[in-house]
């Protein structure tokens, strides 16, 4: 089959039946690992500062939170542009671009750890080109939305992107055990070796990058030989910028800042805030099932949605939200005292639960909005109704990518709000009520757009 595909119609029953469902899904299942590997190298530096300490690296927390935080920084300012990049260069040569641009970062933070003189300034720069990842977001959940039939979209893209969301669990859970590992041998280099007080072992902190580096080459590969470009996607960024006057566009941006800058944030200020609150704990122990239960949940946030509507998912998320922060205050240390570890521990699952569910409802309601729009406006006709069908997809898609962009600061505000928080009041309790006053302003900004009754784009 050409690898440009010229007549892409989803929503005709015949053509989907026939060959639509089988090309789509192929694309699908090459899209997800390459995404997940995109959510590893985005959150490698998560892990990786923990043990910094311990091999050399005389670097303040202060510094160690920036590490930890600029990726999503970099990778958010990087989705903006992302998002706009499938309609231009098509989906199949992005998609392998993108994936192939892993390897920079992957491999520079390999050479880098091995030396503890290494300058502060060159991990910095490795860690806003981890950032590459974060972008990869954008483009792969734009290119898959154009696959699919508007009733199969919330659970293609809650696939797309719960899958790949997994790869924030997959890398805090396989770093702590690759490093203890002389995996590479001479081709590797030499082990650090790691100190705590007494207790001191060999580690391979480079095996952070280095792991990933084959998983990256098969992927680039696959999404090269095995993807479609689709002509009817194709765009200009001219074309694609009448988003920037919808109001809609802005509305999602809020929700997605709620849901998903949720989840990346959370992921990414887990590790360092479990050390900061709970210290006779090690935090590699627990920290990968918060993204583990997120990205899983996220499929389900999508399939529910097709069938209840993403409005009213996302409502009962941001209400439950709301009371998962009110119980992570309960289950918090006071001042150093008290405090109970697995009641706070809950508490996050839920909350990465319900940031997953909400990821693949808000998803959902996008593609229905800018259709409903659209078909509004044509004339009834079967031709206005098609280019408005046609119209609607092509803003859906770069709008899932812009949102996804700006949802990506939470990644960065969410960790560094901890810090603030401890810095000025000598705890994290300023942030979290910070965060139940921003779900709140979610909550009542879906209800009057989009859940309530005589709502202006019921989805």
């Amino acid at each position: 089959m050409s690898k440009v595909i010229e007549h892409w119609e989803p929503e005709s029953a015949t053509f989907w039946q026939q060959e639509g469902r089988g090309i789509a899904r192929r694309n699908l299942w090459i899209s997800i690992p390459a995404l997940t590997l995109a959510f590893v190298i985005w959150q490698v530096w998560s892990v990786a500062v923990l043990n910094m300490p311990h091999i050399g690296f005389n670097y303040s927390q202060n510094q160690l939170f920036w590490l930890a935080a600029l990726p999503a920084l970099s990778g958010a300012t990087l989705r903006i542009f992302y998002s706009f990049m499938v309609p231009i260069f098509g989906g199949r040569r992005w998609t392998a671009i993108s994936t192939a641009s892993l390897l920079i970062p992957a491999m520079g933070i390999g050479m880098a750890v091995q030396d503890p003189g290494t300058s502060y300034p060159t991990m910095l720069i490795l860690a806003l080109l981890c950032g590459f990842g974060g972008g990869n977001f954008s483009s792969s959940m734009s290119n898959i939305s154009f696959f699919f039939p508007k009733a199969e979209k919330g659970t293609a893209l809650g696939l797309n992107a719960g899958l790949g969301n997994l790869g924030v669990s997959v890398v805090q859970f396989v770093v702590p055990i690759v490093i203890t590992l002389g995996l590479f041998g001479m081709l590797g280099g030499e082990p650090q070796t790691w100190v705590q007080g007494e207790s001191s072992k060999q580690i391979w902190l480079q095996n952070a990058g280095f792991i990933w580096v084959p998983f990256i080459l098969l992927s680039t590969l696959a999404a090269w030989f095995g993807m479609n470009d689709l002509a009817s996607a194709k765009a200009s960024f001219a074309d694609q910028a009448v988003i920037f006057k919808r109001k809609h566009n802005w509305l999602m941006c809020w929700l997605y800042i709620g849901t998903f800058g949720s989840f990346i944030g959370f992921s990414a200020g887990f590790p360092l805030l479990i050390k900061s609150q709970f210290p006779q704990l090690e935090p590699t122990q627990y920290v990968f099932w918060g993204p583990l239960v997120g990205a899983l949940a996220r499929p389900l946030g999508g399939w529910l949605s097709d069938r209840i509507g993403g409005a009213k998912v996302t409502q009962a998320v941001f209400a439950l939200m709301i009371v998962a922060v009110l119980g992570v205050l309960y289950f918090l240390p006071h001042q150093g005292e008290g405090g109970n570890f697995y009641g706070f521990f809950a508490m996050f699952l839920c909350l990465f639960t319900l940031t997953g569910i909400g990821n693949g409802s808000t998803f959902m309601q996008v593609p229905l909005i800018f259709l409903t729009l659209h078909l509004r406006s044509a004339a009834n006709d079967e031709v206005a109704q098609k280019q408005a069908a046609a119209e609607a997809s092509k803003e859906a898609a770069a709008v899932l990518g812009f949102s996804g962009a700006i949802g990506a600061y939470g990644g960065f505000f969410i960790p560094k709000s901890y810090g603030s928080s401890i810095a000025l009041t000598g705890g994290v309790e300023a942030a979290l009520y910070g965060f139940i006053v921003f779900y709140i302003s979610c909550l009542l900004l879906n209800n009057w757009y989009y859940a309530r009754k005589n709502a202006e784009l019921p989805c």
